[in-house]
């Protein structure tokens, strides 16, 4: 497989279509937000219209209100591509969660889950922030905390949940760098300096482009009863707007600071595993050909 990672707003979508029309290729989404049907704009999906007639796997297949699992998602992702092989394609991965990627490409098990249990962590996430159940990871398991940001209420959830259910850290159960499928890892990078415009720019198009439309729309859906879509970065904002919590020039820019701060929470999650190739992102469209070949150049053929 080949899998093309990175942070937001690097061009990864575009290279990926590319890189796809070279080699035969069926694109696996790895982005956890796109996963869900009518969460568009907001997760910049690909239109239809604008993939070239290539098929795409993993996109709109869960519910607003429903929670997104790893688990899951590795046996559909995994399926999907060995029926693309067996075609005799080439399955093109590409999004920036990384911890998706690395459950459809690596060694991954997953620990048990308790409903009960995840719903009282999930409470008092909501209830109490955060960031105290980070201090409990903490305490419990550094090594999983200094992995997971405080900010990512799920992940803090589920580790804390795996210690219970376990007892033992959570850290334990992560993956190794080895792949369960042979994979060649492309990251694009970009300067910050030339990625914070461009995210910048993004939001004001998806504004532009009727976001508050959709999150109402999502809104009438039930995206609040849902744990993991809300939280989404564009539509957690956009809902505090709706709200009347924030007016349109506060929302826009905390969407901005809320898409940095996750930019840089991918590249810090994807620098350390040597086995990524980077190469440079695209600069404009008329630049995607170039990555493209220079991606292609990594790939054994």
């Amino acid at each position: 497989m080949i899998a093309i990672v990175g942070a937001t707003a690097t061009g990864k979508s575009a290279v990926s279509l590319a890189l796809a029309e070279r080699l035969g290729g069926e694109i696996i989404n790895a982005d956890a937000m796109q996963l869900y049907r009518g969460m568009d704009i907001g997760t910049a999906k690909l239109p239809v219209a604008q993939r070239r007639g290539i098929p795409h796997h993993q996109l709109d297949t869960l519910e607003v209100t429903e929670d997104a699992a790893v688990a899951s998602y590795q046996r559909d992702a995994r399926a999907d591509a060995e029926s693309i092989h067996q075609r005799g394609g080439r399955a093109v991965v590409v999004g920036g969660s990384g911890l998706y990627v690395r459950a459809l490409l690596d060694r991954f098990e997953f620990p048990p889950t308790d409903p009960q249990v995840r719903a009282r962590l999930e409470a008092r996430a909501d209830a109490e922030g955060p960031g105290m159940l980070h201090r409990e990871l903490a305490a419990a398991d550094p090594v999983a905390a200094a992995r997971i940001p405080a900010q990512n209420a799920k992940r803090v959830v589920r580790a804390l949940e795996v210690i219970e259910l376990k007892g033992r850290p959570f850290s334990a159960s992560l993956p190794t760098h080895q792949y369960e499928i042979p994979a060649v890892q492309i990251g694009l990078r970009l300067a910050y300096e030339e990625l914070d415009p461009r995210i910048e720019a993004r939001v004001e198009h998806m504004w532009d482009a009727g976001l508050v439309e959709e999150v109402r729309a999502l809104d009438s859906r039930g995206i609040r009863d849902g744990v993991t879509a809300r939280r989404a970065v564009g539509y957690a904002e956009t809902l505090r707007h709706l709200d009347g919590e924030l007016d349109a020039d506060a929302t826009r820019a905390l969407i901005q600071q809320n898409t940095r701060r996750l930019a840089r929470r991918q590249a810090k999650w994807f620098r350390p595993d040597g086995r990524v190739h980077w190469i440079d992102a695209p600069r404009d469209e008329a630049d995607v050909d170039r990555a493209a070949e220079d991606a292609l150049a990594l790939i054994p053929r």
